[in-house]
């Protein structure tokens, strides 16, 4: 009886302990969300003050979108899509690219954009590998899912 005990007390903290992370994930995850949507609604309002937006405005946009996204398919997968961080980071980097062009003035900057270029040019070889590894190996928490069921 003691021994049985013990087991029924285990998997009961393990169901609270449970509980608590998937509360906490959920909590945090709508914390993120909200703070994007707000970001972007400020952001948003900040263009249509002003009358215009500006290409860096539009590739701000598009990084919270790709923000979003990667909230949401971490919602529906518990799984982080390391693909959505590579194209957030592209896109800032373009963006950042866009912004210093305009202040080309000495071999700095140049050096600087080059570089910039190079690491869009990896991180972009990046997406490449990843995707055809996914699509080819698949994912080793897919494999895990089949092993449960």
């Amino acid at each position: 009886m003691g021994k049985s005990f013990m087991i029924n007390k285990t998997i009961s903290i393990h169901k609270i302990g449970d509980v608590l992370v998937d509360s906490f994930h959920y909590l945090a995850l709508f914390g993120i969300g909200a703070t994007i949507v707000w970001s972007a609604i400020h952001d948003y309002m900040g263009m249509m003050k002003s009358g215009h937006a500006s290409l860096e405005d539009i590739l701000l946009l598009f990084i919270y979108l790709e923000l979003g996204a990667m909230v949401g398919t971490y919602f529906k997968t518990r799984r982080l899509p390391v693909q959505f961080l590579i194209y957030i980071a592209i896109t800032a980097l373009s963006r950042h690219l866009v912004i210093d062009v305009q202040k080309v003035a000495d071999s700095f900057h140049l050096y600087l954009l080059l570089s910039i270029t190079v690491a869009i040019a990896i991180l972009s070889v990046s997406i490449l590998i990843l995707s055809y590894t996914a699509k080819h190996y698949g994912c080793p928490e897919d494999s895990e899912r089949q092993e449960e069921k």
